[in-house]
């Protein structure tokens, strides 16, 4: 009782900043090989305290070595995060924005993407945009050939024209970032799928059954524009549509209504 009754409003408030930039923090690094490095840290952690518990003194001599040059470490290996997270600190980007800005950059995005599927589509060029959302995709980005550009539809088309180098495999977004193009993707094995549906869409149904990733394709014979998420395949799916179910998924903290969207559209999945 006596420790609830010392805590200050001001205490308070100072617990909810660092846990926010923690937060934030998180945020920065998720879908990216920083994890993997921020694990093996915490593997030095644990074995420090380990040695230290037991009073295992060649360990810890070991570990306080390790943690006393590990800073210096850090901040090498973590060079690309830590600029970025300056980076966007210094333009403001660091907090969260206000909802109609973020929706704002939602719509510029979804409309570089509709444009570029449109002039595709009209002229049967063959394509495939994933979505990042909440599984991150960093070994598939890796698969492919490092863009990290910003969004434009005259980025995405040039990509795709035939028998240039990237135009084979898939782009990937990474929120208002076109992060690689030529990725592969894991294909589909579902039987069901209709044998009209050639090797990129089974890549975009694959993708989607194995992440929460939203796919567009472009179909090189047909020029219908279909969407893939949670396994099902939207084919010719209409503009209006199209645009809606973007937003709806890719709005910041937008929460639907159903577990599956895509139920309603099941039976339209392999037709």
């Amino acid at each position: 009782m006596d420790l609830l009754t010392s805590i200050s409003p001001k205490d308070i408030v100072d617990i909810l900043i660092v846990s926010y930039v923690i937060y934030k923090l998180i945020l920065l690094v998720r879908g990216t090989r920083a994890i993997q490095l921020m694990k093996g840290i915490l593997v030095v952690v644990i074995t420090w305290a380990f040695s230290i518990w037991f009073k295992l003194s060649t360990l810890q001599w070991l570990m306080n070595q390790t943690l006393t040059f590990g800073v210096v470490g850090i901040v090498i290996i973590f060079q690309p995060e830590l600029r970025r997270a300056l980076e966007q600190l210094g333009r403001g980007k660091l907090f969260s924005r206000l909802s109609t800005e973020e929706d704002q950059d939602v719509n510029k995005r979804i409309g570089e993407v509709i444009r570029a599927a449109h002039y595709l589509a009209k002229r049967k060029i063959g394509a495939l945009i994933v979505f990042e959302k909440e599984t991150g995709l960093t070994d598939y980005v890796e698969s492919g050939i490092a863009i990290e550009s910003k969004i434009s539809a005259e980025l995405l088309i040039n990509i795709f024209i035939p028998n240039t180098p990237l135009h084979d495999g898939a782009v990937i977004v990474r929120q208002s970032q076109l992060m690689a193009a030529g990725c592969y993707l894991p294909l589909s094995e579902n039987p069901f799928i209709s044998k009209e549906l050639g090797t990129r869409h089974r890549a975009a149904i694959g993708m989607s059954e194995v992440s929460d990733a939203m796919c567009i394709i472009v179909s090189e014979e047909t020029g219908q524009i279909s969407l893939t998420m949670n396994g099902h395949i939207v084919r010719d799916i209409k503009e209006e549509s199209l645009i809606a179910k973007l937003f709806e998924e890719l709005k910041p903290k937008a929460k639907t209504k159903e577990k599956n969207p895509f139920l309603k559209w099941k039976g339209r999945s392999n037709g």
